[in-house]
């Protein structure tokens, strides 16, 4: 399972980092997203990363970073220079399976 820790508030301009644990059968060897959702919107793809490649949407390349620590089995979002559209929750997710999500709002 994909156990998710971090998020929370953040005023324009700051930084938060998410966390997504990977536990039991899943192997990060597939890669890991991460995915934002607002209401009444469809899950979006913000970020992923495999076997070393790493893609992010438009709108927040430049100040979001996802990283791998292979040694825990822990994938990072570094998210940096935060904007009030950044709000949403965040969920990370690979081989079908879900992390419970996170709310991340960013609001001065």
């Amino acid at each position: 399972q994909l156990v998710q820790s971090g998020g929370g508030s953040a005023q324009p301009g700051g930084s938060l980092t998410l966390s997504c644990a990977v536990t039991g059968s899943i192997t990060i060897n597939y890669g890991m997203g991460w995915y934002r959702q607002i209401p009444e919107k469809q899950r979006e793809l913000v970020a992923s990363i495999y076997d070393g490649y790493r893609e992010y949407v438009d709108s927040v390349k430049g100040r979001f970073a996802i990283s791998i620590d292979n040694a825990k089995d822990i994938v990072y979002l570094q998210m940096n220079s935060l904007k009030p559209e950044d709000t949403g929750v965040y969920y990370c997710g690979t081989q079908g399976v879900w992390g419970q999500g996170t709310q991340v709002t960013v609001s001065s």
